[in-house]
């Protein structure tokens, strides 16, 4: 028998997040954001539940532009940090792919180029969150380099928020300086985040750009959860109790002997540690579901166990079922419980913890 632990990506529930995310944007264009292996749910999978609804789609590896491209998708595929040499551009114009450009080396090169075709460039703006993109000192400079290069097919402006998950208007110095930097340029431009496509329509423009919410975890766990967005989680990760102990007042469980039994107590041992994805630094506390109730892990997390606690729960033995996370307890929650995010968690999903797709079953 196969050790428990498995994930289930539920695909039906990733195509209703998308079509959820371009209801709250309608003038818009979204781009369906797969970086990183789909954050973890998996490129493939993901981007074939949209295949006939997505407006575009949105990563970094020019590998995985080129399979999207060799697997039939025809919609605008955009590279969200650009190429890094000339070669890519090539590469690149070959695909008929999107490209940002945010720093002056690569303005450089894509002058310096000759491609098969001009290529749909995406001019990033600095506006506070300093991390790639043209100050807007320097972007006029830019952009008029744009215009002039032969290789440039259209000039779309870009800018990324770094607090459009805070309270009150937490996105406005930004958004005041990009205004103020793309005024006058008359330009389409793409500014939204999950977290400002939610919460600031101002910022919509002409693409929005959903990461997390498609993957069914909120972008402001603060403020509002996964559920009251109306997102649907689409990777649950489950397992089985493995053992059942029992515990003595003053016993210990697990490495270090973080927990200490206050009274006589029942505990499960789950097959999922950290060599599966799941957080070591979890601490005890950390909601977790068995059959279906919930209760808490206790002490520290294995390489390939943790332990929970089965005080609550007389009926739950060896082969019960036991959801980390997902349908029923959502990531944001047990990435809370943490200190870490949702994204984390997903990302974070081992190469050894079987993968199952399903269609909005809750089975497999």
């Amino acid at each position: 028998m196969a050790r428990p632990i498995r994930a289930r990506i539920d695909t039906a529930a990733f195509r209703h997040n998308y079509l959820f995310a371009k209801a709250r944007a309608p003038q818009s264009r979204a781009w369906c954001v797969l970086k990183a292996n789909a954050y973890g749910h998996g490129l493939a999978r993901c981007a074939e539940a949209v295949r006939d609804v997505a407006d575009g789609f949105a990563l970094l590896d020019l590998a995985d532009a080129s399979w999207l491209r060799e697997a039939g998708f025809l919609q605008p595929i955009l590279l969200l940090e650009g190429c890094f040499d000339g070669s890519e551009l090539h590469i690149a114009a070959k695909l008929n792919l999107s490209i940002v450009v945010h720093a002056a080396p690569q303005l450089d090169a894509l002058e310096a180029a000759v491609l098969a075709q001009p290529l749909d460039v995406f001019l990033k703006v600095n506006t506070g969150m300093n991390r790639l993109g043209f100050v807007p000192l320097d972007m006029p400079l830019a952009l008029a380099r744009l215009r002039a290069c032969g290789n440039v097919r259209s000039v779309t402006l870009m800018t990324h928020f770094a607090c459009a998950d805070g309270e009150g208007e937490s996105i406005a110095p930004q958004w005041a300086c990009f205004s103020e930097a793309i005024e006058g340029a008359r330009l389409p431009f793409s500014a939204s985040n999950s977290a400002a496509l939610l919460r600031f329509p101002q910022t919509h423009g002409a693409w929005v750009r959903p990461g997390i919410m498609l993957y069914g975890a909120s972008p402001m766990p603060a403020l509002q959860s996964a559920a009251d967005i109306g997102v649907q989680p689409v990777m649950t990760l489950t397992s089985e109790l493995i053992a059942v102990q029992t515990l003595e007042p003053g016993q210990h469980v697990g490495y270090g002997a973080t927990f200490t039994a206050d009274r006589m107590m029942r505990i499960g041992v789950v097959a999922c540690g950290y060599a599966d994805g799941y957080p070591r630094h979890a601490p005890t506390s950390t909601p977790i579901l068995v059959n279906g109730t919930r209760t808490r892990i206790l002490g520290r997390v294995s390489m390939d166990m943790l332990a929970c606690d089965l005080s609550a729960l007389p009926d739950a033995a060896i082969g019960s079922r036991v959801t980390l996370w997902g349908e029923g307890l959502s990531a944001d929650e047990v990435a809370t419980a943490a200190g870490t995010i949702s994204y984390e968690l997903f990302c974070a999903l081992a190469a050894r913890v079987p993968v199952v797709t399903t269609t909005g079953g809750k089975n497999g």
